[in-house]
């Protein structure tokens, strides 16, 4: 493992692994813990350049020969909502989103256990148990806050864990009821952090990476003005055709 300093951090070079998301490819990454410098220079030096957080640890794809991963954020002042979006917030209007404290509970475990199984069945996530679930919720060095979506009898049916930065929300890592398709509700989620940031007066809502090789990133796309990261900062990202 590669190491190198800065001001604030120190960060290291993870050995090749295989990719998760593309096929016969290898995954390396930048990693630091941001207990080593100040938090709050995460929202300003890296979450603005591409960086994500899990637990202590930000990271970004430090992959040789590849740069399939690409920051995506969506800029909320010029959110389109389409036809689309409209017919998801319908299906969803019996939801109800609540800002929660970073708290891992039995039933989010069940349900995010339910969602590893049917929607990422054979991953490392999918036989997470629940100590390792709540590590993953509430080992944060920055504010964070999960989101949950409760129907009218008070049931779980999605979940965010979602940082608070400086100039929008980031979605961490959402998963919901796998048995209502019909809902959307992994776009209703995006929708709903939209919402907060609005609510918040945050303009971007940070959603990770988009892969445009990827089936299971394709979602990402359709939320526009969506912007990517790269060697020239942030940049629109075109809405797909289809749209």
């Amino acid at each position: 493992m590669k190491s190198f300093r800065t001001d604030s951090y120190v960060f290291h070079t993870t050995a090749p692994a295989p990719c998760p998301y593309l096929p016969n490819r290898l995954e390396r990454k930048v990693v630091t813990e941001l207990s080593q410098g100040d938090p709050v220079r995460f929202h300003e030096i890296l979450s603005r350049s591409g960086f994500r957080r899990s637990h202590a640890i930000a990271y970004a794809p430090a992959c040789p020969g590849c740069s399939a991963c690409v920051p995506v954020r969506i800029a909320v002042e010029g959110f389109a909502e389409t036809r689309s979006f409209r017919r998801i917030r319908r299906a969803n209007a019996d939801l109800t989103a609540i800002p929660c404290p970073p708290r891992a509970t039995g039933e989010q475990h069940r349900l995010f256990v339910g969602y590893q199984e049917t929607r990422h069945a054979g991953g490392d996530m999918a036989s997470m148990e629940f100590h390792e679930y709540r590590a993953m919720i509430e080992d944060s060095p920055i504010q964070t806050l999960l989101y949950e979506f409760r129907s009218p009898d008070d049931k779980l049916a999605a979940a965010v864990l979602t940082d608070v930065m400086d100039d929008g929300l980031s979605a961490v890592y959402s998963f919901y009821r796998p048995d209502q398709p019909q809902r959307s509700l992994g776009s209703f989620v995006v929708l709903s952090l939209v919402d907060a940031c609005r609510a918040l007066g945050l303009p971007y809502l940070y959603l990770g990476y988009w892969i445009a090789e990827s089936r299971k990133m394709a979602y990402k796309q359709r939320f526009q003005p969506l912007e990517g990261y790269g060697v020239n900062g942030w940049a629109r990202i075109a809405a797909p055709t289809e749209e």
